[in-house]
Protein backbone atom coordinates (compact mmCIF):
# COMPACT_ATOMS: atom_id res chain seq x y z
CA UNK A 1 0.00 0.00 0.00
CA UNK A 2 1.56 2.92 -0.55
CA UNK A 3 1.39 6.63 1.31
CA UNK A 4 0.90 8.88 -1.69
CA UNK A 5 -0.47 12.25 -0.06
CA UNK A 6 -4.20 12.34 -2.67
CA UNK A 7 -6.63 14.15 -0.26
CA UNK A 8 -6.49 17.69 0.64
CA UNK A 9 -7.49 17.26 4.19
CA UNK A 10 -8.70 19.94 7.02
CA UNK A 11 -6.93 20.22 9.84
CA UNK A 12 -9.28 18.53 12.28
CA UNK A 13 -9.10 14.88 10.43
CA UNK A 14 -11.61 12.67 12.68
CA UNK A 15 -11.98 8.86 12.47
CA UNK A 16 -15.45 9.58 11.05
CA UNK A 17 -14.22 11.51 8.44
CA UNK A 18 -11.74 9.00 7.06
CA UNK A 19 -14.52 6.18 7.41
CA UNK A 20 -17.35 8.17 5.21
CA UNK A 21 -14.59 9.32 2.67
CA UNK A 22 -13.70 5.23 2.56
CA UNK A 23 -17.22 3.92 2.67
CA UNK A 24 -18.13 6.84 -0.23
CA UNK A 25 -15.65 4.90 -2.40
CA UNK A 26 -16.77 2.01 -4.62
CA UNK A 27 -13.95 0.46 -6.07
CA UNK A 28 -12.29 -1.02 -3.06
CA UNK A 29 -8.50 0.64 -3.90
CA UNK A 30 -9.75 4.05 -3.86
CA UNK A 31 -10.90 3.22 -0.64
CA UNK A 32 -7.46 1.70 0.11
CA UNK A 33 -5.89 4.99 -0.62
CA UNK A 34 -8.50 7.38 0.96
CA UNK A 35 -6.94 5.03 4.32
CA UNK A 36 -3.22 5.45 3.71
CA UNK A 37 -3.48 8.88 2.58
CA UNK A 38 -4.76 9.57 6.01
CA UNK A 39 -2.03 7.48 7.65
CA UNK A 40 0.30 10.06 5.82
CA UNK A 41 -1.28 12.53 8.23
CA UNK A 42 0.24 11.15 11.10
CA UNK A 43 2.49 13.54 11.69
CA UNK A 44 -0.26 16.56 11.43
CA UNK A 45 -1.65 14.31 14.89
CA UNK A 46 -4.41 12.16 13.02
CA UNK A 47 -4.15 8.66 14.23
CA UNK A 48 -6.21 5.63 12.54
CA UNK A 49 -7.71 4.14 15.26
CA UNK A 50 -9.86 0.74 15.90
CA UNK A 51 -12.79 1.91 14.36
CA UNK A 52 -11.13 3.37 10.90
CA UNK A 53 -8.63 -0.04 11.05
CA UNK A 54 -11.80 -2.07 11.64
CA UNK A 55 -13.87 -0.39 9.55
CA UNK A 56 -10.74 -0.68 6.63
CA UNK A 57 -10.78 -4.35 7.33
CA UNK A 58 -14.21 -5.08 6.64
CA UNK A 59 -14.25 -3.40 3.38
CA UNK A 60 -11.02 -5.71 2.81
CA UNK A 61 -12.69 -8.97 3.88
CA UNK A 62 -15.78 -8.24 1.88
CA UNK A 63 -14.09 -8.67 -1.63
CA UNK A 64 -12.08 -11.35 -0.56
CA UNK A 65 -8.90 -9.40 0.64
CA UNK A 66 -7.46 -11.35 3.12
CA UNK A 67 -3.71 -10.95 3.04
CA UNK A 68 -4.37 -6.82 3.08
CA UNK A 69 -6.56 -7.80 5.99
CA UNK A 70 -3.90 -9.09 8.23
CA UNK A 71 -1.68 -7.03 7.29
CA UNK A 72 -3.70 -3.90 8.44
CA UNK A 73 -4.12 -6.47 11.74
CA UNK A 74 -0.20 -6.18 12.03
CA UNK A 75 0.01 -2.90 11.72
CA UNK A 76 -2.64 -2.10 14.29
CA UNK A 77 -0.53 -4.38 16.71
CA UNK A 78 2.95 -2.33 15.76
CA UNK A 79 1.01 1.17 16.55
CA UNK A 80 -0.27 0.24 19.73
CA UNK A 81 -3.92 0.51 18.77
CA UNK A 82 -6.58 -0.68 20.40
CA UNK A 83 -7.95 -3.90 19.79
CA UNK A 84 -11.66 -5.11 19.83
CA UNK A 85 -12.79 -8.45 19.19
CA UNK A 86 -15.52 -7.28 16.41
CA UNK A 87 -12.47 -6.57 14.19
CA UNK A 88 -11.19 -10.81 14.92
CA UNK A 89 -14.63 -11.30 14.78
CA UNK A 90 -15.29 -9.81 11.41
CA UNK A 91 -12.10 -12.23 9.66
CA UNK A 92 -13.65 -15.23 11.76
CA UNK A 93 -16.95 -14.97 9.37
CA UNK A 94 -15.50 -14.03 6.60
CA UNK A 95 -13.39 -17.08 6.36
CA UNK A 96 -16.30 -18.65 7.04
CA UNK A 97 -18.31 -17.35 3.92
CA UNK A 98 -15.45 -18.40 1.60
CA UNK A 99 -15.39 -21.86 3.71
CA UNK A 100 -12.63 -22.12 5.27
CA UNK A 101 -12.55 -22.79 8.62
CA UNK A 102 -9.46 -23.59 9.43
CA UNK A 103 -8.69 -20.25 8.87
CA UNK A 104 -11.27 -19.04 11.11
CA UNK A 105 -9.89 -20.95 14.27
CA UNK A 106 -5.92 -19.68 13.14
CA UNK A 107 -7.82 -15.92 13.25
CA UNK A 108 -9.78 -16.86 16.62
CA UNK A 109 -6.17 -18.28 18.20
CA UNK A 110 -4.40 -14.69 17.71
CA UNK A 111 -6.80 -13.10 19.55
CA UNK A 112 -4.85 -13.78 22.63
CA UNK A 113 -1.66 -13.12 20.85
CA UNK A 114 -3.12 -9.68 20.39
CA UNK A 115 -4.29 -9.34 24.20
CA UNK A 116 -7.90 -9.35 22.78
CA UNK A 117 -9.70 -12.08 25.12
CA UNK A 118 -12.44 -13.81 23.30
CA UNK A 119 -15.66 -13.44 25.00
CA UNK A 120 -18.77 -15.78 24.76
CA UNK A 121 -19.95 -13.88 21.79
CA UNK A 122 -16.58 -15.09 20.01
CA UNK A 123 -16.60 -18.73 21.30
CA UNK A 124 -20.33 -19.44 19.55
CA UNK A 125 -19.34 -18.03 16.51
CA UNK A 126 -16.35 -19.97 15.85
CA UNK A 127 -18.06 -23.21 17.08
CA UNK A 128 -21.37 -21.68 14.90
CA UNK A 129 -18.98 -21.64 11.40
CA UNK A 130 -17.44 -25.20 12.18
CA UNK A 131 -20.70 -26.78 12.47
CA UNK A 132 -21.91 -24.97 9.47
CA UNK A 133 -19.18 -25.95 7.80
CA UNK A 134 -20.13 -29.72 8.59
CA UNK A 135 -16.21 -29.92 10.73
CA UNK A 136 -18.24 -31.74 13.03
CA UNK A 137 -14.52 -33.39 14.53
CA UNK A 138 -13.46 -29.83 14.83
CA UNK A 139 -16.25 -28.68 16.72
CA UNK A 140 -16.79 -31.55 19.07
CA UNK A 141 -12.84 -30.33 19.94
CA UNK A 142 -13.54 -27.00 20.04
CA UNK A 143 -16.49 -27.62 22.68
CA UNK A 144 -14.37 -29.41 24.65
CA UNK A 145 -11.89 -26.34 24.77
CA UNK A 146 -15.06 -23.95 25.92
CA UNK A 147 -16.07 -26.37 28.51
CA UNK A 148 -12.58 -26.48 30.01
CA UNK A 149 -12.25 -22.33 29.83
CA UNK A 150 -16.14 -22.34 31.58
CA UNK A 151 -17.91 -20.73 28.94
CA UNK A 152 -21.47 -20.71 30.02
CA UNK A 153 -24.10 -22.71 28.01
CA UNK A 154 -26.50 -19.93 26.49
CA UNK A 155 -29.50 -20.17 24.28
CA UNK A 156 -27.63 -19.36 21.27
CA UNK A 157 -24.69 -21.34 21.91
CA UNK A 158 -26.89 -24.43 22.73
CA UNK A 159 -29.04 -23.85 19.70
CA UNK A 160 -25.65 -24.69 17.13
CA UNK A 161 -24.91 -27.52 19.52
CA UNK A 162 -28.19 -28.83 18.97
CA UNK A 163 -27.97 -28.01 14.72
CA UNK A 164 -24.43 -30.00 14.80
CA UNK A 165 -26.32 -33.11 16.97
CA UNK A 166 -29.24 -32.95 14.12
CA UNK A 167 -26.92 -33.56 11.41
CA UNK A 168 -26.44 -37.04 11.59
CA UNK A 169 -28.98 -39.74 12.45
CA UNK A 170 -26.80 -41.14 15.21
CA UNK A 171 -26.85 -38.17 17.29
CA UNK A 172 -30.18 -36.84 17.32
CA UNK A 173 -31.21 -38.41 20.52
CA UNK A 174 -28.27 -36.52 21.74
CA UNK A 175 -29.96 -33.45 20.60
CA UNK A 176 -33.66 -34.34 21.94
CA UNK A 177 -31.37 -34.55 25.32
CA UNK A 178 -29.69 -31.22 25.30
CA UNK A 179 -32.95 -29.43 24.22
CA UNK A 180 -35.33 -31.03 27.38
CA UNK A 181 -31.94 -29.92 29.63
CA UNK A 182 -31.73 -26.16 28.22
CA UNK A 183 -34.30 -25.26 31.16
CA UNK A 184 -31.74 -26.85 33.86
CA UNK A 185 -29.12 -24.31 32.23
CA UNK A 186 -31.36 -21.21 32.76
CA UNK A 187 -32.22 -21.19 28.84
CA UNK A 188 -35.36 -21.80 27.38
CA UNK A 189 -36.04 -23.09 23.75
CA UNK A 190 -36.72 -20.67 21.49
CA UNK A 191 -38.23 -20.87 18.21
CA UNK A 192 -34.72 -21.29 16.27
CA UNK A 193 -34.27 -24.19 18.69
CA UNK A 194 -37.50 -25.86 17.81
CA UNK A 195 -37.06 -24.90 14.02
CA UNK A 196 -33.93 -26.54 14.24
CA UNK A 197 -34.91 -29.92 15.85
CA UNK A 198 -38.19 -30.20 13.68
CA UNK A 199 -35.68 -29.59 10.92
CA UNK A 200 -33.47 -32.90 11.44
CA UNK A 201 -36.29 -34.74 12.48
CA UNK A 202 -38.15 -34.34 9.73
CA UNK A 203 -35.12 -34.83 7.62
CA UNK A 204 -34.44 -38.02 9.17
CA UNK A 205 -38.15 -39.15 8.36
CA UNK A 206 -39.32 -38.84 12.20
CA UNK A 207 -42.24 -36.90 11.03
CA UNK A 208 -44.55 -38.04 14.35
CA UNK A 209 -41.98 -36.49 16.38
CA UNK A 210 -41.06 -33.28 14.53
CA UNK A 211 -45.32 -33.07 14.69
CA UNK A 212 -45.10 -33.41 18.48
CA UNK A 213 -42.57 -30.84 19.32
CA UNK A 214 -44.23 -28.31 16.67
CA UNK A 215 -47.22 -28.75 18.93
CA UNK A 216 -45.54 -28.50 22.08
CA UNK A 217 -43.85 -25.47 20.85
CA UNK A 218 -47.40 -23.65 20.31
CA UNK A 219 -48.62 -24.57 23.26
CA UNK A 220 -45.75 -23.65 25.39
CA UNK A 221 -46.49 -20.32 23.64
CA UNK A 222 -43.26 -19.94 21.76
CA UNK A 223 -45.01 -18.59 18.49
CA UNK A 224 -44.28 -20.93 14.87
CA UNK A 225 -42.51 -18.51 12.10
CA UNK A 226 -42.95 -18.97 8.30
CA UNK A 227 -39.66 -20.81 8.67
CA UNK A 228 -41.02 -23.16 11.22
CA UNK A 229 -43.96 -23.91 9.20
CA UNK A 230 -42.29 -24.31 5.93
CA UNK A 231 -39.62 -26.60 7.69
CA UNK A 232 -42.66 -28.86 8.53
CA UNK A 233 -44.34 -28.69 5.72
CA UNK A 234 -41.57 -29.97 3.65
CA UNK A 235 -40.91 -32.65 6.02
CA UNK A 236 -44.13 -33.63 5.11
CA UNK A 237 -44.22 -33.09 1.91
CA UNK A 238 -40.92 -35.52 1.47
CA UNK A 239 -42.54 -38.42 3.10
CA UNK A 240 -45.58 -37.41 0.88
CA UNK A 241 -48.17 -36.61 3.66
CA UNK A 242 -49.81 -33.98 1.37
CA UNK A 243 -53.00 -34.13 2.78
CA UNK A 244 -51.82 -32.49 6.02
CA UNK A 245 -49.18 -30.53 4.73
CA UNK A 246 -51.98 -28.14 2.85
CA UNK A 247 -53.41 -28.24 6.06
CA UNK A 248 -50.97 -26.80 8.08
CA UNK A 249 -50.23 -24.31 4.79
CA UNK A 250 -54.33 -23.55 5.60
CA UNK A 251 -52.91 -22.59 9.23
CA UNK A 252 -50.97 -20.56 8.65
CA UNK A 253 -53.04 -18.29 6.25
CA UNK A 254 -55.65 -18.68 9.56
CA UNK A 255 -53.19 -17.22 11.92
CA UNK A 256 -51.61 -14.31 9.71
CA UNK A 257 -48.68 -16.08 8.76
CA UNK A 258 -47.30 -15.10 5.02
CA UNK A 259 -46.02 -17.87 3.20
CA UNK A 260 -42.46 -17.20 1.77
CA UNK A 261 -41.23 -18.91 -2.04
CA UNK A 262 -39.56 -21.72 -0.13
CA UNK A 263 -42.95 -22.35 1.45
CA UNK A 264 -44.83 -22.70 -1.89
CA UNK A 265 -41.57 -24.04 -3.93
CA UNK A 266 -41.66 -26.88 -1.21
CA UNK A 267 -45.86 -27.60 -1.47
CA UNK A 268 -45.45 -27.41 -5.05
CA UNK A 269 -42.42 -29.81 -5.71
CA UNK A 270 -44.19 -32.38 -3.16
CA UNK A 271 -47.78 -31.91 -4.77
CA UNK A 272 -46.02 -32.44 -8.78
CA UNK A 273 -43.85 -35.52 -7.21
CA UNK A 274 -47.20 -36.95 -5.66
CA UNK A 275 -49.30 -36.92 -9.00
CA UNK A 276 -51.09 -33.69 -8.04
CA UNK A 277 -49.58 -31.18 -10.65
CA UNK A 278 -53.11 -29.52 -11.29
CA UNK A 279 -53.88 -28.58 -6.93
CA UNK A 280 -49.76 -27.45 -7.52
CA UNK A 281 -50.92 -25.36 -10.67
CA UNK A 282 -53.74 -23.71 -7.91
CA UNK A 283 -51.03 -22.92 -5.85
CA UNK A 284 -48.94 -21.42 -8.83
CA UNK A 285 -51.66 -18.74 -9.45
CA UNK A 286 -51.55 -18.07 -5.43
CA UNK A 287 -48.18 -17.26 -5.99
CA UNK A 288 -49.16 -14.66 -8.14
CA UNK A 289 -51.99 -13.28 -6.25
CA UNK A 290 -49.27 -11.97 -3.34
CA UNK A 291 -46.66 -10.93 -5.77
CA UNK A 292 -44.25 -13.26 -5.37
CA UNK A 293 -42.36 -14.14 -8.06
CA UNK A 294 -41.95 -17.96 -8.91
CA UNK A 295 -38.36 -19.31 -9.52
CA UNK A 296 -36.88 -21.66 -11.74
CA UNK A 297 -37.41 -24.56 -9.38
CA UNK A 298 -41.28 -23.97 -8.95
CA UNK A 299 -41.00 -24.11 -13.18
CA UNK A 300 -39.20 -26.78 -13.08
CA UNK A 301 -41.20 -28.78 -10.98
CA UNK A 302 -44.26 -27.83 -12.24
CA UNK A 303 -43.40 -29.23 -15.87
CA UNK A 304 -41.65 -32.30 -14.86
CA UNK A 305 -44.91 -32.66 -13.18
CA UNK A 306 -47.22 -31.98 -15.83
CA UNK A 307 -45.55 -34.16 -18.16
CA UNK A 308 -45.12 -37.29 -15.48
CA UNK A 309 -49.15 -37.09 -15.60
CA UNK A 310 -49.79 -36.62 -19.15
CA UNK A 311 -50.89 -33.18 -18.95
CA UNK A 312 -48.62 -32.25 -22.11
CA UNK A 313 -50.94 -28.74 -23.05
CA UNK A 314 -50.49 -27.84 -19.57
CA UNK A 315 -46.89 -28.70 -19.47
CA UNK A 316 -46.46 -26.50 -22.75
CA UNK A 317 -48.15 -23.78 -21.40
CA UNK A 318 -46.67 -23.81 -17.99
CA UNK A 319 -43.34 -23.55 -20.19
CA UNK A 320 -44.00 -20.93 -22.24
CA UNK A 321 -45.17 -18.80 -18.95
CA UNK A 322 -41.78 -19.70 -17.60
CA UNK A 323 -39.65 -18.44 -20.29
CA UNK A 324 -41.92 -14.79 -21.43
CA UNK A 325 -41.03 -14.30 -17.21
CA UNK A 326 -37.47 -14.04 -18.30
CA UNK A 327 -36.19 -17.43 -16.82
CA UNK A 328 -34.62 -20.12 -18.60
CA UNK A 329 -35.21 -24.03 -18.63
CA UNK A 330 -31.75 -25.86 -19.00
CA UNK A 331 -31.50 -28.83 -20.95
CA UNK A 332 -32.98 -31.69 -18.93
CA UNK A 333 -36.45 -29.50 -18.95
CA UNK A 334 -36.44 -29.23 -22.71
CA UNK A 335 -35.71 -33.03 -22.52
CA UNK A 336 -38.53 -34.25 -20.21
CA UNK A 337 -41.09 -31.95 -22.90
CA UNK A 338 -39.92 -32.64 -25.58
CA UNK A 339 -40.27 -36.38 -24.52
CA UNK A 340 -43.61 -36.17 -23.26
CA UNK A 341 -44.48 -34.70 -26.78
CA UNK A 342 -43.01 -37.68 -28.51
CA UNK A 343 -45.05 -39.96 -26.66
CA UNK A 344 -48.41 -38.06 -27.24
CA UNK A 345 -47.25 -38.34 -30.97
CA UNK A 346 -46.74 -33.93 -31.28
CA UNK A 347 -43.77 -34.35 -33.07
CA UNK A 348 -43.74 -30.86 -34.97
CA UNK A 349 -43.56 -29.16 -31.36
CA UNK A 350 -41.00 -31.24 -30.23
CA UNK A 351 -39.09 -30.53 -33.64
CA UNK A 352 -39.55 -26.69 -32.75
CA UNK A 353 -38.47 -27.42 -28.99
CA UNK A 354 -34.88 -29.10 -30.28
CA UNK A 355 -34.72 -26.48 -32.83
CA UNK A 356 -35.26 -23.50 -29.96
CA UNK A 357 -32.87 -25.46 -27.86
CA UNK A 358 -29.88 -24.26 -30.47
CA UNK A 359 -29.82 -20.50 -30.28
CA UNK A 360 -30.99 -20.35 -26.79
CA UNK A 361 -27.61 -22.34 -25.60
CA UNK A 362 -28.95 -25.07 -24.37
CA UNK A 363 -26.09 -27.52 -23.51
CA UNK A 364 -26.57 -31.10 -22.42
CA UNK A 365 -24.94 -32.52 -19.41
CA UNK A 366 -23.46 -36.07 -19.40
CA UNK A 367 -26.63 -36.76 -17.22
CA UNK A 368 -28.59 -35.77 -19.50
CA UNK A 369 -27.19 -36.54 -22.51
CA UNK A 370 -28.40 -40.31 -23.45
CA UNK A 371 -32.55 -38.21 -23.12
CA UNK A 372 -30.92 -35.87 -25.24
CA UNK A 373 -29.83 -38.66 -28.03
CA UNK A 374 -32.82 -40.42 -27.66
CA UNK A 375 -35.51 -37.71 -27.89
CA UNK A 376 -33.65 -36.39 -31.14
CA UNK A 377 -34.28 -39.99 -32.75
CA UNK A 378 -37.70 -40.02 -31.07
CA UNK A 379 -38.68 -37.09 -33.39
CA UNK A 380 -36.73 -37.63 -36.46
CA UNK A 381 -38.86 -41.13 -36.35
CA UNK A 382 -41.93 -39.49 -35.53
CA UNK A 383 -42.03 -36.80 -38.30
CA UNK A 384 -41.10 -40.11 -40.87
CA UNK A 385 -44.73 -41.25 -39.39
CA UNK A 386 -46.20 -38.14 -40.45
CA UNK A 387 -44.73 -38.56 -43.65
CA UNK A 388 -42.93 -34.58 -43.25
CA UNK A 389 -39.65 -35.97 -44.55
CA UNK A 390 -38.27 -32.55 -45.04
CA UNK A 391 -38.40 -31.60 -41.22
CA UNK A 392 -37.21 -35.36 -40.48
CA UNK A 393 -34.42 -34.88 -42.61
CA UNK A 394 -33.57 -31.16 -41.20
CA UNK A 395 -33.25 -32.86 -37.63
CA UNK A 396 -31.15 -35.61 -38.80
CA UNK A 397 -29.16 -33.33 -40.84
CA UNK A 398 -28.94 -31.05 -36.66
CA UNK A 399 -28.56 -34.26 -35.01
CA UNK A 400 -25.13 -35.22 -37.26
CA UNK A 401 -24.03 -31.82 -36.81
CA UNK A 402 -24.51 -31.79 -32.84
CA UNK A 403 -22.22 -35.47 -33.00
CA UNK A 404 -25.44 -36.86 -31.82
CA UNK A 405 -25.62 -40.82 -32.66
CA UNK A 406 -27.98 -41.55 -34.92
CA UNK A 407 -30.08 -44.87 -34.02
CA UNK A 408 -30.53 -48.04 -37.06
CA UNK A 409 -34.14 -47.55 -36.18
CA UNK A 410 -33.76 -44.13 -36.63
CA UNK A 411 -31.68 -44.39 -40.49
CA UNK A 412 -34.21 -46.95 -41.40
CA UNK A 413 -37.47 -44.40 -41.49
CA UNK A 414 -35.34 -42.36 -42.75
CA UNK A 415 -34.38 -44.99 -46.01
CA UNK A 416 -37.78 -46.27 -45.77
CA UNK A 417 -39.64 -43.29 -46.31
CA UNK A 418 -37.06 -41.73 -48.81
CA UNK A 419 -37.79 -45.11 -51.34
CA UNK A 420 -41.17 -44.92 -50.78
CA UNK A 421 -41.62 -41.31 -51.85
CA UNK A 422 -38.52 -41.90 -55.07
CA UNK A 423 -36.02 -40.17 -53.69
CA UNK A 424 -33.65 -42.78 -54.12
CA UNK A 425 -30.56 -40.99 -54.25
CA UNK A 426 -31.19 -39.06 -50.65
CA UNK A 427 -32.00 -42.52 -49.42
CA UNK A 428 -28.70 -43.59 -50.61
CA UNK A 429 -26.69 -40.73 -49.51
CA UNK A 430 -28.28 -41.36 -45.81
CA UNK A 431 -26.77 -45.40 -46.48
CA UNK A 432 -23.39 -43.71 -47.48
CA UNK A 433 -23.24 -41.47 -44.08
CA UNK A 434 -24.50 -44.36 -41.99
CA UNK A 435 -21.14 -46.16 -43.01
CA UNK A 436 -19.31 -43.89 -42.69
CA UNK A 437 -20.63 -43.47 -39.21
CA UNK A 438 -19.44 -47.03 -38.90
CA UNK A 439 -23.08 -48.43 -38.88
CA UNK A 440 -23.54 -51.65 -40.64
CA UNK A 441 -27.26 -51.53 -42.58
CA UNK A 442 -29.17 -54.41 -42.14
CA UNK A 443 -31.28 -56.04 -45.00
CA UNK A 444 -34.34 -54.16 -44.51
CA UNK A 445 -31.85 -50.86 -45.45
CA UNK A 446 -30.32 -52.28 -48.73
CA UNK A 447 -33.70 -53.66 -49.68
CA UNK A 448 -35.71 -50.45 -49.46
CA UNK A 449 -32.57 -48.69 -51.24
CA UNK A 450 -32.52 -51.32 -53.92
CA UNK A 451 -36.28 -51.45 -54.62
CA UNK A 452 -36.40 -47.61 -54.72
CA UNK A 453 -33.61 -47.57 -57.44
CA UNK A 454 -34.99 -50.80 -59.33
CA UNK A 455 -38.60 -49.00 -59.36
CA UNK A 456 -37.26 -46.49 -61.07
CA UNK A 457 -35.36 -48.70 -63.69
CA UNK A 458 -32.03 -47.29 -62.24
CA UNK A 459 -30.91 -50.62 -62.72
CA UNK A 460 -26.75 -49.18 -63.10
CA UNK A 461 -27.25 -47.56 -59.37
CA UNK A 462 -29.05 -50.78 -57.98
CA UNK A 463 -26.14 -52.69 -58.96
CA UNK A 464 -23.65 -50.21 -57.45
CA UNK A 465 -25.29 -50.47 -54.04
CA UNK A 466 -25.46 -54.30 -54.43
CA UNK A 467 -22.08 -53.60 -55.12
CA UNK A 468 -21.14 -52.15 -52.17
CA UNK A 469 -23.04 -54.45 -49.90
CA UNK A 470 -20.89 -57.45 -51.30
CA UNK A 471 -17.56 -55.55 -50.86
CA UNK A 472 -18.64 -55.40 -47.16
CA UNK A 473 -19.49 -58.11 -46.40
CA UNK A 474 -16.46 -59.47 -48.01
CA UNK A 475 -14.40 -57.62 -45.82
CA UNK A 476 -16.40 -58.08 -42.79
CA UNK A 477 -15.54 -62.07 -43.53
CA UNK A 478 -11.67 -61.18 -43.99
CA UNK A 479 -11.92 -58.96 -40.66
Amino acid sequence: MGTKKLIKWPKQITPSLVQHLIRAERDIEKAILVFESAAAEYSNGFRHDHTTYGFMISRLVSVNKFKPAEELLDRMKEEKCSFTEDVFLCLCRSYGRVHRPLDTLRIFQKMKEFQCEPTDKSYVTVFSILVSENQLKLAQMFHKYMKQVGVPPSVSFLNVFIKALCMKKETVNAALRVFKEMPDHGCIPDSYTYGTLINGLCKLGKISEAKELFREMDAKGCSPTVVTYTTLIHGLCLSNILDEAMELFEEMSRKGIEPNVVTFSSLIDGLCKGGRSLQALELLEKIVGKRFSANTIIYNNLVSGLCKEGKVPDAVQIFDRMKLQGLKPDAVLYGRLVNSLCNSSKFQEAANLLDEMVPGGMSPNHVSWSLHVNNHNMVVRGLCTEKDLNRAFQIYLSTRTKHILVDCETYKSLVGCFSKKGDVYKASQIVNEMLLEGSIPDEFIWNAVVFGFLHRTKVKEAAEVVYVELIGNFLETRV
